[in-house]
């Protein structure tokens, strides 16, 4: 059974201000939530509806209907649990090999698919701007299918960030060079920008190289490629080169 306070307390936590009042975020789905259980994210509370998880501790497991689950998902077709874990501390990074870089990506679900393709490239940090959405957004946590546990995301200001690096800096840009045409290092920054207006003025300043991925269409009219997808196009790139 799930209280009063209990749904309370998990729908605010869809909003980002009761996330960090609360230091808590929720995951929803079998495969999602179990990927947690095994990382080492603190779990809160686990409500279900089926007679999964035996291995976690009796005393935070809710046994729920569908009806309360109806009430505390975010989701328009719940599925059958719901967990919510605590936010795990902040972790220091060291500028090494491939840092991926976002300037202020807003859809939550190019976050998480940039979460998942940086854990499957191997990517162990990705620097957001402040602007850039919440990591744990229900929507990114939901997209990233676990791969949250994986990649150190971090949050700051991306001039400081840039200012101060050794690393070369890459910048993804329509006018940029052909990325299937350049050497490419196992060390530096790659920055994707904004979905609508790309890689802002300020940030623009602090890129030594620019890349593209060419348009090969006959007509050339496409404007720009999902940020998503132009992701997992570079960072295959740079690590087949």
């Amino acid at each position: 059974m799930v209280s009063k306070n209990q749904i309370k307390l998990i729908t605010s936590l869809q909003q980002k201000k009761y996330r960090k009042q609360e230091q808590l975020f929720f995951a929803e789905g079998v495969k999602v939530v179990q990927e947690l259980l095994n990382s080492n994210f603190e779990l809160q509370d686990l409500f279900t509806t089926k007679q999964d998880f035996l291995t976690v501790s009796k005393d935070k497991v809710h046994a729920i209907s569908d009806t309360e689950l109806k009430k505390i998902s975010a989701l328009t077709t719940p599925n059958t649990c719901l967990a919510v874990f605590k936010m795990p501390k902040s972790k220091d990074f060291v500028e090494k090999g491939l840092i991926v870089v976002l300037d202020d990506v807003r859809d939550p679900g190019n976050l998480g698919t940039i979460i998942r393709l940086c854990d499957w490239f191997g990517i162990e940090t990705l620097f957001c701007s402040e602007e850039s959405v919440d990591i744990y957004n229900p929507k990114v946590v939901q997209a990233t299918m676990g791969s949250i546990s994986r990649v150190n995301v971090v949050y700051g200001n991306l001039e400081a960030f840039l200012t101060k690096t050794k690393l070369p800096v890459f910048g993804t840009f329509m006018d940029g060079k052909n990325i299937y045409q350049e050497k490419l290092p196992k060390e530096g920054i790659i920055i994707m920008g904004n979905e609508a207006n790309g890689i802002s003025s300020s940030v623009e300043k602090l890129v030594s190289e620019r890349i593209a991925i060419p348009r090969f269409g006959n007509l050339q009219v496409t404007e720009s490629l999902n940020v998503a997808t132009a992701t997992a196009i570079i960072l295959s790139e740079f690590k087949r080169s």
